[in-house]
């Protein structure tokens, strides 16, 4: 089972060139970091875990820009989204730099993506929230014909355009793997377009039902990433019993010296499964 970082990067916290390196040095195989765009300050949307929100959802570096800081320190990383907010997003835009990140890391990009939770968030995009997933959709198959496609067009109910150049394409064919996030409402994305789900950090008793479902909806096995995990050893065998393929544990949001000795902590429990 791989072991990853999911994390949310920060203007307050460590720079993303020292946390590269520190992942890699540590022999983490991959770090997926949060998107938000802007926080409203007047908002209906409840927060996912409960309470107030966090800080740090509104204060997140763009992600493709903190990732390209980290793929130019590193050499083995996978760097990921997690999770790109596909409904905010321009979708050549979010193709040309997806393709950037892959071809400036030698092919290390991964897309994990979802529709969001916070409604206000995307009403300032554009995007309806009632049609959240079919825009989506369509956005995430628009960006695969940039990615694959020298000529590439589509036409959509809510992506148009006619026959385009697109460059770079990515480094890995036919396209960065694809993460989708989100629950059982989600399955039959990943089926579709997804290469993998990257599943919230659920309590494996939990998680294993899901994954049954998700087979039958996908009608193949489904490789699992799953996302922001806090547990300790015996919560990570019983994923590796379930067959995940990756685990991303959860890191704070900390300056440079506490987020080395939280990353010490982890790294020493995700040497007991490497």
């Amino acid at each position: 089972m791989n072991i990853g970082i999911s994390t949310f990067i920060t203007d307050q916290g460590i720079r993303p060139a020292p946390l590269g390196t520190a992942l890699e040095e540590r022999a983490f195989d991959s770090l997926f970091i949060a998107e938000h765009s802007h926080i409203p300050v007047r908002r209906e949307s409840p927060c996912p875990g409960g309470g107030e929100l966090p800080e740090k959802y509104c204060r997140t570096l763009d992600p493709f820009v903190a990732l390209s800081v980290i793929a130019a320190v590193t050499r083995r990383l996978l760097l990921g989204t997690g999770i790109a907010l596909v409904p905010q997003r321009d979708p050549i835009h979010t193709a040309k730099e997806v393709a950037s990140l892959d071809l400036v890391s030698d092919g290390r990009a991964v897309f994990g993506v979802g529709v969001g939770w916070n409604r206000e968030e995307m009403r300032n995009h554009g995007a309806d929230p009632a049609t959240r997933g079919r825009l989506a959709d369509e956005r995430l198959r628009a960006i695969r014909e940039l990615w694959t496609e020298d000529e590439a067009e589509f036409h959509g109910r809510f992506v148009d355009f006619d026959p385009v150049f697109c460059w770079p394409k990515p480094v890995r064919r036919p396209h960065p793997p694809i993460y989708v996030g989100g629950g059982k409402r989600a399955f039959h994305r990943v089926a579709e377009l997804g290469d993998a789900w990257l599943a919230n950090s659920d309590a494996p008793e939990d998680l294993g039902p899901r994954m049954e479902h998700l087979r039958e909806v996908a009608g193949r096995d489904v490789p699992v990433t799953v996302f922001g995990v806090r547990g300790g050893p015996e919560q990570l065998e019983a994923y590796q019993r379930l067959g995940v393929e990756r685990v991303l544990l959860d890191l704070p949001t900390l300056p440079e010296r506490e987020t080395l000795e939280h990353l010490d902590g982890l790294a020493a429990l995700a040497d007991r499964f490497r």
